[in-house]
């Protein structure tokens, strides 16, 4: 079992984070949902469980419809064991005019799939 360095699977992740920040602010609910494996689970606040990439899909396009244009993630802690991570962090979602909607913290289940690591499980809770 290969066991990568926290600096290293951080680096990793910063880059997926990148990914799902740009998607956002592209509004493309398509290439947000693809950074999930297939069987993926959110676990937002306030609603049920959203599995699957057509449910995670459809959950980010509702978000992006009620005017969040930009996600900020910031890891605080990362963690690897072969092909499993786990993150903790900070988000800040604010709207196309920069005007902030939430802030909170999240944790992140992550599986690697061949070269690629993908969200597996993602929870949050708003600091409000």
């Amino acid at each position: 079992m290969q066991t990568q360095t926290t600096q290293s699977i951080t680096g990793q992740i910063r880059r997926c984070n990148d990914a799902f920040e740009a998607a956002f602010t592209q509004q493309d609910s398509t290439s947000l949902a693809a950074l999930y494996t297939p069987d993926a689970s959110l676990l937002p606040p306030g609603a049920g469980e959203q599995k699957g990439p057509q449910a995670i899909r459809d959950f980010w396009m509702g978000a992006m419809q009620m005017g969040i244009a930009k996600a900020r993630l910031t890891t605080i802690e990362a963690e690897e064991l072969g092909d499993t991570a786990t993150e903790i962090g900070n988000y800040e979602l604010s709207s196309a005019t920069g005007d902030a909607i939430d802030q909170g913290k999240y944790l992140v289940i992550w599986k690697r799939q061949g070269d690629r690591w993908l969200l597996h499980r993602d929870i949050w809770n708003s600091n409000k």
